[in-house]
């Protein structure tokens, strides 16, 4: 029999919309505490993949949130906003209310705006995996991995309680921060670096030589990682936090044309100090972070 999930949180019934990596995992991880677990998604492929893990799986919204305590929405960011507007007509008498997005400012408004029967609080766990899709997902995914949680003018205490507990039983540290902040913050350390990254395998690709692959080592690959992202939720990522990304593009290429101006110029101390100080810098965080 399995552990009722009354034992162990505060809810008893689930509903994760999104059945790709990040809502699988979440529900692989909650799974063996849940009474009821229900999973929305609206591609047929990701509900049979997921058919043998949850007591329903439907691509009908207000079907699937009927009966939920907690919705937690496992989707790229607009379509978030699309759900977030929808489930006040699905779900009338509102509910407890989580997402995943990887832009918070602009969902937490969204949240914002809802009706006063709905308890909402953003979310962003700070994990995932190139590999999109249901048979990625993990239910260690979230394990140690920080999950920042950005309150709105629908945050309660209740809510908020919730979700702690959930991410207590998935591992998760959680870090409270303001939207704008978050946005802030993830467009330098998550969304510049995957534009470094796509950059690197354009400018790679454009050679027209295979030899390039056979001569890539461990550098080549770390760094050009995340440029196999899935580019869909990569498009709805940059476009929803635009101003931030930008802003950290314009000092990235100011970095770039100050390095290219020292090898033009072949000014070896100036160069040398460039690489030391960055060198320097990383050694800082890893000490610090890691």
């Amino acid at each position: 029999m399995r552990p009722s999930l009354a034992d162990n949180l505060p809810v008893r019934r689930l509903a994760i919309v999104g059945a790709g990596l990040m809502g699988g995992s979440l529900a692989l991880a909650l799974r063996p505490y849940l009474d009821h677990l229900t999973l929305i998604d609206p591609h047929p492929h990701a509900r049979q993949a997921a058919a043998g893990l949850a007591d329903r799986v439907t691509a009908d919204l207000a079907d699937g949130v009927t009966d939920a305590e907690l919705v937690i929405l496992a989707a790229p960011v607009r379509a978030i906003l699309r759900l977030v507007a929808e489930l006040p007509a699905a779900r009338p008498d509102g509910c407890l209310l989580l997402d995943l997005g990887s832009t918070k400012e602009i969902i937490c408004r969204s949240m914002a705006a809802m009706p006063s029967q709905f308890q909402a609080i953003g979310g962003h766990p700070m994990c995932g995996r190139e590999t999109a899709g249901f048979a990625a997902a993990d239910p260690d995914l979230y394990r140690n991995q920080t999950f920042v949680l950005c309150r709105n003018g629908r945050t309660t205490p209740r809510v908020e309680q919730v979700s702690l507990a959930i991410l207590a039983r998935i591992g998760s540290r959680p870090l409270f921060l303001p939207p704008d902040m978050h946005d802030g913050l993830v467009g330098a350390s998550s969304h510049l670096p995957y534009l470094a990254s796509a950059a690197l395998m354009q400018t790679a690709a454009a050679l027209r030589d295979d030899q390039v692959w056979r001569v890539s080592a461990s550098g080549f690959r770390d760094t050009s990682r995340l440029s196999g992202s899935d580019p869909a939720m990569m498009l709805d990522i940059l476009l929803t936090n635009r101003t931030a990304v930008l802003d950290h593009l314009q000092k990235y290429l100011a970095e770039l044309t100050a390095v290219q101006q020292l090898l033009q110029t072949g000014d070896e101390e100036m160069l040398a100090q460039w690489l030391t100080t960055a060198q320097r810098h990383h050694q800082v965080y890893k000490t610090k972070y890691e």
